[in-house]
């Protein structure tokens, strides 16, 4: 039996999706090592066990990895950030494929087509957002850097490979001037302190930088002097803003934002589109890799120019819009309001005229659409790392679109959900994995399932047209959503027949023999007075009459 501070001689077979090596011992007692690389020979030092596997470190190199290669960082091993950044980028690509691979078959069951992975445009400076705690260290000066790996112990660093030159230098003389104006950094056990966090943005396409300020108050002592002195130094700096949190909270920023100079916001292009981004929007961080991730969302819808897009979690709309000009129709979910009201702002920015956006969640937006007859053709979603809500998936498959597009930074919930999917009706016809965040472990994944067909061979329908209601291929409503109309706005609810007496009354056309009596003496229940009523306003809110 291991115990800690054991030294063992341990092969590498495996690097699991957390970026930890694995090997087994002779008994088959598997360690996980972080650092390694699928065929290195180590002595491992033990430094955690539990019953059924454990925990080392490396001690020793005794042969490496053909994969392995030197790290180019010097805080790469205390940060954490960069987990992969002792292989070759040709090995992490591997390692990336086969992981989102396992997820689908593993975790969803599912045996699909499987494209080679795109790896990114760039592998170093490609972050164009880089979020740096601010505290103090052992000798009560202020640093900023990254937090150490599953700690909140800050790793001081300015100078990091994966986010663009010009971030370090902003970070400097931040450094410089906070310090000379004596601004103190946050100290999270006591929650004192104001600055908790530099937060920086680049739009690549245009060259605008955001910086913003989070802080543990309502302001900074020295506001002007900063506005005054940073925009000068950095001629790029197009926002400079302040966001206060004063929440004992793991979330970096707060809800409130004061901007001390410039627009407030910047401005980028990802696809052709001109996209705004304020301090609060999500915006992918590496603008290329974005590029590669949404034209292959778009490759896999197949898009023919006459369909309706639906794009839930849409955010700020980057997704949907990059897709606008190929489709007749765009509509955007988004339950957090300013990002809906970015969207509206980047489709009017870009006199993009066949997009709408609705504020709230999946099942509402639903019935709205519903009650407007609207069925989308295809659906794109990106949810976040959790994955969709149940909700979500019984509201998309309820749509009935012909195609699911998703985009996934989780394989894993990726594949539970496509499962889920399946269940539905669809089947995952390919997928896809994109690298977006060389040397780290995330990567993402675009899926395309698609409606099961049936086959007519197997089945023989029989039906006749006279006892069929051919108003529900007509223009009009059907009649499932005039009773969804009818209860929302009256708290009625009417039955078939009722609608088709109704119907009648008003001229519409009702299939011949729908809903009439069985037999001459038949009696049948007539629609209430208050019933009509509710029916025809809802005839005339469908334009049926």
């Amino acid at each position: 039996m291991l115990s800690k501070n054991d030294l063992i001689p341990l092969i590498i077979s495996d690097i699991t999706t957390e970026a930890s090596g694995v090997g087994r011992t002779e008994e088959g007692f598997a360690v996980f090592v972080p650092g390694t690389a699928v065929g290195d020979r180590l002595t491992v030092r033990i430094v955690k066990v539990l019953k059924s596997y454990a925990f080392g470190i490396i001690e020793e190199i005794l042969e490496p990895s053909p994969d392995r290669i030197p790290s180019d960082c010097p805080v790469s091993r205390g940060c954490g950030g960069c987990s992969l950044r002792h292989i070759s980028y040709e090995a992490e690509c591997r390692l990336k494929e086969r992981w989102v691979t396992e997820n689908f078959r593993r975790i969803g069951g599912i045996q699909a087509e499987v494209l080679p992975i795109l790896p990114s445009p760039r592998r170093q400076g490609y972050r164009n957002k880089a979020q740096y705690p601010v505290r103090a260290d052992a000798d009560g000066k202020l640093v900023m850097g990254f937090f150490a790996k599953r700690s909140h112990r800050v790793v001081p660093c300015v100078s990091c490979r994966l986010q663009p030159d010009l971030f370090e230098e902003i970070l400097r003389f931040l450094e410089g001037f906070c310090r000379r104006h004596g601004v103190a950094p946050y100290d999270e056990a006591r929650r004192t302190g104001l600055l908790r966090h530099i937060y920086l943005r680049m739009g690549e396409a245009t060259g605008q930088v955001m910086v913003c300020l989070v802080v543990n108050g309502g302001g900074l002592p020295c506001e002007e002097e900063l506005a005054r002195e940073l925009p000068a130094r950095f001629p790029s700096v197009a926002s400079l803003v302040l966001n206060c949190n004063r929440e004992n909270t793991n979330v970096i920023l707060g809800k409130d934002c004061r901007t001390l100079w410039g627009k407030g916001y910047i401005e980028d292009i990802l696809c052709g589109v001109r996209v705004r981004i304020s301090p609060l929007s999500f915006y992918q961080v590496n603008r290329e890799g974005a590029e590669n991730l949404y034209r292959t969302a778009a490759e896999f819808a197949e898009l023919r120019g006459d369909e309706t897009l639906l794009d839930l979690y849409c955010g700020a709309g980057t997704i949907g819009l990059s897709m606008a000009s190929q489709v007749r129709r765009l509509i955007g979910v988004e339950a957090v309001a300013p990002a809906v009201e970015n969207a509206r702002e980047n489709a009017r920015e870009n006199k993009i005229e066949n997009a709408r956006f609705l504020c709230g969640d999946a099942a509402e937006a639903a019935g709205t659409l519903l009650r407007e007859g609207v069925s989308p053709d295809i659906v794109v979603m990106d949810p976040p790392r959790k994955g969709c809500d149940a909700s979500l998936l019984d509201t998309a498959a309820s749509m009935a679109p012909q195609k699911i597009v998703m985009i996934s930074c989780n394989s894993a919930t990726a594949a539970r959900d496509c499962a889920i999917l399946e269940q539905k009706g669809y089947r995952v016809k390919k997928l896809r994995a994109v690298d977006m965040f060389p040397r780290t472990a995330h990567v993402e994944t675009v899926v395309l399932l698609s409606k099961g067909e049936i086959d007519s061979k197997n089945i023989r329908v029989e039906f006749s047209l006279e006892d069929m209601d051919m108003s529900e291929f007509q223009d009009g409503a059907t009649y499932p959503q005039i009773k969804e109309y009818v209860l929302e706005h009256t708290g009625l609810k009417v039955s078939n027949l009722y609608i088709s007496q109704i119907k009648r009354k008003c001229g519409i056309e009702v299939g011949k023999n729908y809903n009439l009596p069985k037999s001459e003496d038949s009696r049948q229940p007539q629609c209430p007075p208050e019933k009509e009523k509710a029916i025809r306003e809802a005839f005339k809110y469908f334009g049926m009459i």
